[in-house]
């Protein structure tokens, strides 16, 4: 090889040939120009490449022992080899010769004896090609960078403006101690057990997870709508006040919908509008503010149903003291088909003690 004073900034071409002839001259006509390793077998041009990766190869393809086919089979096999440019030479001339080197992933073929002006010309324009290619890729993996910290931004002061306008809803309703962080601790503890399951799983695998946790934080946004009265009454509400109340999933519904015509993040909304829309009706029926039935409420809201329930039930609240984990867990068992969708409801039972670990962590915190 001939590389006792390697000029780095040059590009290093491997020429590979038997013929010491041929080796000769190629390496007259290129060392003007670039860094030039001479070889004289596939074999050794292999072992080369486990120390040097050269910026292309011109190969011969008749050689004795390995020809350039195989040769170039096995670089094209291997990751560190597979995008070196490789330029046959052949003193072949018919077409199904050229295909086949083509074929296998060589980016020329240059028919020998060559010109050496045009041999200079063919790596310059195949280097100027494979340089153009690189800065394209890297420009292709710093834009993909810039756009994942982009987007990363935009999660983070998504999350962040999701978080003060529920933090805004919790103290109006003097609500302390993390009801939406907690709630959505639940939601992610039963679809996790949903899925371990299969229960719904067609339909949870179509949702984009954390997008749709995320998204349950707005589910009481409709109760800034509320008065303050109202929602900071110690005491049984009025048939009245209770009425009141119950209109904050249609304006939560309402204020999602505002939000989402001004918008392209639909997804994110359609479920945030869901459930705030759909987390006070009963799979009887009987709940509010539409009366929905049975599975004709979507499971977004059949799952928040039971989240935000058993956060109401362990949890002080203006108008009650705490239940018991136990006691919780035996309030939304016997509502099982009334209140809550029975099979989301065994679901419930079967994890209820993680949900009470993830209680007691919120309240060591």
């Amino acid at each position: 090889m001939d590389n006792d004073c390697v000029d780095t900034k040059r590009k290093t071409i491997f020429l590979v040939d038997d013929n010491i002839t041929n080796l000769t001259m190629g390496r007259n006509v290129l060392t003007k120009h670039y860094n030039i390793a001479t070889v004289d077998s596939g074999e050794r041009m292999l072992k080369m490449l486990e120390k040097t990766i050269p910026d292309m190869i011109l190969l011969d393809v008749e050689m004795p022992e390995m020809n350039g086919y195989d040769a170039i089979k096995i670089m094209k096999s291997k990751k560190e080899t597979q995008n070196i440019p490789i330029i046959f030479l052949t003193a072949k001339n018919d077409v199904d010769s050229e295909l086949e080197g083509l074929s296998l992933g060589a980016i020329d073929y240059i028919i020998k004896p060559f010109s050496p002006p045009l041999l200079l010309k063919r790596i310059e324009t195949h280097l100027l090609v494979e340089s153009q290619r690189k800065e394209l890729l890297n420009y292709n993996k710093n834009l993909q960078k810039l756009v994942e910290a982009k987007t990363r931004t935009v999660l983070e002061l998504q999350n962040a403006i999701l978080k003060a306008m529920a933090e805004l809803v919790e103290n109006r309703d003097d609500i302390t101690g993390k009801h939406v962080e907690r709630t959505q601790s639940y939601l992610n503890l039963l679809i996790g057990a949903m899925l371990k399951c299969g229960l719904h799983a067609e339909e949870i695998r179509n949702w984009n997870i954390d997008l749709v946790l995320r998204s349950s934080q707005l589910h009481d946004v409709g109760k800034i709508a509320v008065r303050d009265d109202i929602l900071k009454k110690n005491g049984k509400l009025t048939e009245e006040e209770f009425n009141e109340i119950k209109k904050h999933p249609i304006c939560g519904e309402e204020i999602i919908e505002k939000i989402k015509q001004n918008t392209t993040e639909h997804e994110f909304l359609e479920h945030a509008k869901i459930f705030a829309a759909t987390h006070h009706e009963k799979w009887d029926g009987s709940g509010y503010p539409k009366g929905l039935k049975g599975e004709e409420i979507p499971l977004q809201g059949r799952l928040m149903s039971i989240a935000d329930v058993y956060d109401a039930l362990v949890s002080d609240r203006p108008y009650k003291k705490a239940f018991p984990h136990e006691e919780a867990v035996k309030i939304i068992s016997e509502n099982r088909g009334t209140h809550f969708d029975p099979d989301l409801v065994d679901i419930f039972l079967e994890i209820s003690d993680k949900f009470n670990e993830t209680a007691k962590l919120f309240q060591a915190k």
